[in-house]
């Protein structure tokens, strides 16, 4: 898939050790999308109104506070076993939800609870196992985070009925889930053989899109225990990503060196960025 104007900003942003980026270079990375510097330089100005980018004295852009909660957690890509502990069966429920769409922050409670995993078990009710790394606390300073509305009531459930706990257990579509991260691992070791005998330009679109895809796999995996779906997929497309990585970094080296900009990721590292912006189409920007 494609980049949209936004999404390319916000990759290309986040990829940077420190300063900001030359509006120059966003608009030749687009123009190797297809995508025309007056979209750009429109879906730029949308983003600093919104605060998601700022832009400093030299009319250089950097990433703006309103993208930090999820630029947050989202970089830790290669950590994911860290962001889990041992399930002790308990479940983490939110309640209420669906009750603020009059104050139009509906949509950020319903891209939180996909962005973590929850599933919907009964109408008013979505759930994930408790399995996340710092427990009720974290989950639900991580909802918060990421647009829950606090009047959103987040705890925990156990002793679930047998009927109730089977269709817990199979809220998440596993078999689906463990056969596109098997099938994106192959995408990515396919791409790594030829990527470092293509051209600059086409190995920066190839390493940007295929990369991209894997990342945003693995920032929408509902990071579930193993009682529920084994991890041996998720990680193995983990460790190939990190392996790809590097070469998405040679392949966008030499463009970013022409702007003076210093990288500290690679152009794909953060893609899940985009994830987190258009997931399900409930974030709601393009």
């Amino acid at each position: 898939m494609s980049p949209t104007p936004k999404s390319l900003v916000l990759d290309l942003l986040s990829t940077l050790r420190r300063g900001a980026m030359p509006v120059r270079a966003l608009v030749e990375a687009a123009a190797l999308f297809g995508i025309e510097g007056n979209s750009l330089r429109v879906a730029l100005a949308r983003m600093l109104a919104a605060g998601v980018v700022e832009r400093d004295e030299r009319g250089q852009y950097r990433m703006g506070t309103a993208a930090g909660e999820i630029n947050a957690y989202v970089a830790g890509w290669r950590h994911l076993d860290e962001r889990m502990r041992r399930w002790d069966g308990g479940w983490v429920g939110v309640h209420g939800a669906e009750d603020v769409a009059a104050n139009g922050t509906r949509r950020r409670g319903e891209r939180a609870l996909r962005f973590l995993g929850f599933r919907t078990l009964s109408p008013g009710l979505a759930i994930r196992p408790d399995n996340l790394a710092g427990g009720l606390d974290a989950t639900r300073a991580a909802l918060h985070g990421l647009g829950l509305s606090d009047s959103a009531l987040v705890f925990v459930l156990r002793d679930l009925d047998p009927v109730a706990e089977a269709r817990a257990r199979r809220l998440w579509d596993v078999a689906t889930l463990r056969r596109t991260l098997r099938a994106s691992r192959a995408t990515l070791e396919k791409s790594a053989k030829r990527l470092p005998r293509l051209a600059a330009p086409d190995a920066m679109r190839e390493s940007f899109l295929l990369g991209g895809a894997a990342l945003r796999q693995l920032a929408l995996d509902p990071l579930l225990p193993p009682e529920i779906q084994p991890a041996d997929e998720r990680e193995a497309l983990a460790a190939e990503m990190a392996r790809y990585d590097r070469l998405g970094r040679a392949a966008w080296a030499g463009f970013l060196d022409s702007f003076g900009v210093l990288p500290a990721r690679s152009a794909h590292d953060v893609r899940m960025i985009d994830a987190a912006t258009t997931l399900a189409a409930a974030g709601g920007n393009t």
